[in-house]
């Protein structure tokens, strides 16, 4: 079966043809770093993680782009309310996000390109614009993209039409020969960085820079552009114009997830109702984290709760503990294959929660192996289920996660022998019992950290957070 995804120009769900057979070109518009990363700001890139690992595993050569937007309107806001350089401002808030992809064990993209980098690739993207007669400068330095120009096709991507949209504003005080017209190039104001240009010192438009690193990287026609449903208009939108308009035939599907909401509403900075990554990782684990944001489906909105994510961490637990149960019992299990169900779920549109219901089941079919004594199931089991959570990137037994728990081989054995001890000293005296002592050994290992499960196995352990 084919792999098929909804693609937003088109509003349809298309199967997914590459231009380059074998490889799998992705750009995915990455952070803007004007303040700490929360929940809204990683979904994206994790939903993407999950297309490219899918994509990966279905033996595509995937390039992936995710960029960073650190020069922005809002980034010389904050950093001057802040008092702080700008430059300093944007590295330190994309030190955070990087750390906030990684922690959420988001694959690193094949590049990730900073539009301050770019300024030539940009400039050489308005220079042909203008050539074209689809940009024009004004006399105080600023470019603009002329929308009239390109009329007859402006508007595809969002569903809009020039002719049909409500005007916010008017030409007066700026260069603009029509209010539609966006911004591609801003003459230097004072105190703010700026780069020569033919049109003068200034910097680049927000949607400029889109075009300019992801054709520089992935050629003028690529595969799939991602982001947010809230980029879909004006960001992406004038994107497609201004990167047709040069001449690109840019991306062949447009994907985008839908919003992290609080309260009905999409989490923003300024509705106040942000919760950041690091807040969150105090509070459950990272992959606990990652699961609750990767499970739905990723055009469904998620509305954050409390309850939801504590939903979340007992789940990832139980399969968790599937899988620790199956190792503790018959050795370590390797990464199987997945299930013809699960590749039907995962190809339709990445249906994620149709394809965790069939990791639910092989889950259930390896304990139910493990209760009646059947350990060459319930590995078979458990290798599936590791080759399916791999997916998502919450397999709990990859190295990621493992490094994470601050585990090393080395000191997980010399734990592991300390508490079987104690456990065979807690079995001994529940058999004599002496239900006193196994009580106390039992607070003793709690104390430390670690909760003790008694199964039809006998008593299985796991660390806690």
């Amino acid at each position: 079966m084919s792999l098929y995804l909804h693609d937003t120009a088109t509003r349809s769900t298309r199967e997914f043809r590459p231009r380059r057979p074998g490889v799998a070109s992705l750009y995915l518009c990455g952070a803007t770093v004007q303040g700490m990363p929360h929940v809204g700001h990683v979904r994206s890139g994790l939903n993407f993680d999950v297309l490219r690992r899918w994509l990966t595993r279905n033996g595509y050569d995937v390039r992936l782009v995710r960029n960073v937007t650190d020069i922005d309107d809002k980034i010389l806001a904050r950093a001057a309310e802040a008092g702080r350089p700008w430059w300093e401002w944007a590295a330190t808030h994309e030190r955070a996000f990087e750390s906030a992809y990684d922690r959420l064990g988001c694959l690193p993209p094949s590049a990730t390109p900073r539009a301050t980098g770019h300024i030539t690739q940009m400039i050489e993207l308005v220079e042909r614009l203008v050539e074209r007669g689809h940009a024009y400068a004004a006399e105080d330095g600023d470019v603009y993209f002329s929308v009239p120009s390109y009329a007859e096709h402006y508007g595809r991507l969002s569903g809009q039409r020039p002719e049909e949209m409500q005007l916010s504003e008017d030409t007066a005080g700026t260069g603009k020969r029509d209010p539609r017209d966006f911004t591609l190039w801003k003459a230097a104001k004072p105190g703010e960085p700026s780069w020569p240009s033919p049109w003068g010192p200034g910097r680049p438009g927000w949607h400029l820079e889109c075009s300019a690193m992801s054709t520089h990287y992935l050629g003028s026609e690529f595969d799939i552009h991602g982001g947010g449903l809230d980029l879909v208009f004006p960001h992406h939108e004038n994107e497609l114009a201004q990167s047709n308009a040069a001449g690109d035939g840019f991306a062949a599907y447009w994907l985008h997830n839908a919003w992290v909401t609080a309260a009905g509403e999409k989490m923003s900075k300024s509705l106040g109702n942000t919760l950041e990554i690091s807040a969150l990782l105090r509070r459950v684990r990272p992959v606990e984290l990652r699961y609750y944001l990767v499970v739905p489906h990723y055009r469904s909105t998620v509305e954050f709760s409390d309850e939801g994510l504590d939903e979340a961490v007992a789940t990832f637990g139980r399969m968790e503990s599937f899988l620790h149960r199956v190792v503790q019992r018959t050795g370590n299990v390797s990464p199987g294959g997945v299930h013809a169900e699960f590749t039907e779920a995962m190809n339709d549109d990445l249906g994620t929660p149709q394809a965790i219901a069939v990791v639910h089941n092989a889950i259930r079919e390896g304990n139910a192996a493990l209760d009646s004594g059947d350990d060459e199931s319930a590995r078979s089991a458990a290798a599936g289920v590791r080759a399916m959570l791999d997916v998502f990137g919450l397999d709990p037994l990859a190295e990621n996660w493992v490094a994470d728990s601050g585990r090393s081989d080395a000191a997980y054995n010399a734990l592991s022998g300390l508490v079987e001890g104690l456990l065979q000293q807690r079995s001994e005296a529940r058999a004599q019992r002496d239900f006193a002592t196994a009580d106390a050994v039992r607070d003793r290992l709690q104390a430390c950290g670690i909760a003790v499960e008694d199964t039809p196995d006998g008593p299985m352990w796991t660390l806690k957070d």
